[in-house]
């Protein structure tokens, strides 16, 4: 692992581009799920990662993890194709505003699990920044209900993306660990080979052969997660986590402009102030302790 960089100008930016990356991802997976559905957009995105970016890892004649690291490289991923599922499942059926804003629960998700699980300690600033980030879901599915506008399903989407928040938190906690074991590109490859590889076991029941007109937007979406998950890592590795935090919230604004252009979403007032709700309880959270600690972020 790098040293911190002496400015965190410039991995400040390349976050953002990272996330902006991933955005652009999300319009391709929302077309993908719609189409050919969430289970085998997540299995050939993940399939095309794999041979994707096993070619650029194995050219660098990498020596193989250690038994430690593969377990967690496993155990992330089975975490990170939950969240995908779920997610991306979701998208299909809600606007991509939507679907991010409330996936920014997550975060708060996390303070609870490592509690759980790390026998942290939540304090009552915790507990209000908590409260906030509900207010912020109530202010959003309240009003995707007032419209009266919605597809059936739209309820069982909120709930998909609030399952997908759950493994995204814990999946947190896994990524702290995960990125003082490895390297970014290795982190990615293995992340691609088993979360595919996880997917696989459905594949009997659930998996149709795509289109051969899908296929560009299968191996785009591939390469935009692994740029996006690349850009991230670098920017981890050089900056303090309570500085690059808030570059996650620009997704939010990246889900306005790609939804309105490539799906014609309109954005509607409850949406930007629960997200506002939800992004104000995070930042008192991130604000609460400084984070020393690089974590490489998880990419569904």
């Amino acid at each position: 692992m790098r040293p911190d960089s002496p400015s965190p100008l410039i991995p400040f930016l390349i976050a953002c581009a990272g996330i902006a990356t991933y955005s652009a991802m999300d319009v391709l997976m929302k077309g993908l799920s719609i189409d050919i559905g969430a289970y085998n957009t997540v299995l050939w995105r993940n399939a095309a990662g794999t041979l994707l970016c096993g070619l650029i890892y194995f050219a660098t004649r990498p020596k193989m993890p250690d038994r430690a690291t593969m377990r967690i490289h496993a155990v992330r991923s089975f975490f990170v194709a939950g969240m995908a599922l779920f997610f991306f499942w979701a998208l299909a059926r809600l606007p991509m505003a939507e679907a991010i804003a409330l996936a920014f629960v997550a975060p708060l998700l996390a303070l609870y699990m490592a509690a759980i699980f790390l026998g942290e300690r939540i304090g009552r600033r915790s507990i209000a920044a908590s409260l906030l980030g509900l207010m912020g879901i109530i202010v959003i599915v309240t009003g995707k209900l007032g419209t009266g506008h919605y597809a059936d399903d739209a309820l069982w989407a909120v709930g998909a993306v609030f399952l997908s928040a759950v493994f995204y938190a814990y999946n947190l906690i896994l990524a702290r660990r995960q990125a003082k074991m490895a390297e970014p590109l290795e982190i990615a490859f293995f992340q691609n080979f088993f979360v595919a590889l996880i997917l696989a076991l459905g594949a009997p029941w659930f998996a149709v052969v795509p289109d051969i007109a899908q296929a560009p937007n299968i191996l785009g979406a591939a390469t935009l997660a692994i740029l996006s998950l690349l850009c991230l890592s670098w920017a981890y590795a050089r900056a303090e986590t309570q500085i690059l935090a808030t570059t996650e919230y620009t997704g939010f604004l990246w889900a306005m402009l790609f939804g309105w252009i490539f799906y014609s979403e309109p954005v509607t007032l409850p949406t930007i102030a629960g997200a506002m709700l939800i992004v104000a309880a995070c930042l008192i959270v991130a604000s609460k302790v400084p984070h020393k600690d690089p974590v490489d972020p998880a990419a569904a």
